[in-house]
């Protein structure tokens, strides 16, 4: 039953992920993780083959094995983030407290965002340390 959960779940997320990708204020990278996380948790199969689709697959990649985001994704994602709050926030007749929040929440999630690495210090290939400019990033 856990794993069903984990599996709907994982398929919401990617649902939401590729939605992003032609809604320009909805993030793609943060569903596409959460997804892999599920799918990582619910069947093997829907995992690897997210973790080898062509077009989420480099997200993916880049998290689970240099705990990176590449500098456009950061970019993307705080700008979506930015776009997305900035009318509630400033215009909206919120509370204070609900502005407050959102703000909070936003600053605090870009901060997370910005700080993750955006090149591993390392790539092993075959075996032998490269520079971390051979990083396709």
């Amino acid at each position: 039953m856990v794993r069903l959960l984990y599996a709907v779940c994982g398929w919401m997320s990617l649902s939401i992920g590729v939605i992003g990708i032609f809604v320009p204020l909805l993030p793609t990278t943060p569903f596409i993780l959460l997804a892999s996380f599920c799918f990582s948790r619910s069947s093997t199969r829907l995992h690897t083959w997210l973790r080898e689709h062509p077009i989420f697959g480099h997200l993916i990649h880049d998290w689970e094995r240099y705990g990176v985001i590449r500098p456009r994704i950061k970019i993307l994602a705080i700008t979506a983030i930015a776009a997305a709050l900035a009318y509630p926030i400033a215009f909206s007749s919120l509370a204070p407290a609900m502005r407050i929040t959102l703000l909070a929440i936003a600053v605090s999630v870009a901060t997370y965002i910005a700080t993750r690495p955006s090149r591993p210090a390392q790539i092993e290939q075959s075996g032998k340390r490269l520079n971390p400019d051979a990083y396709e990033g």
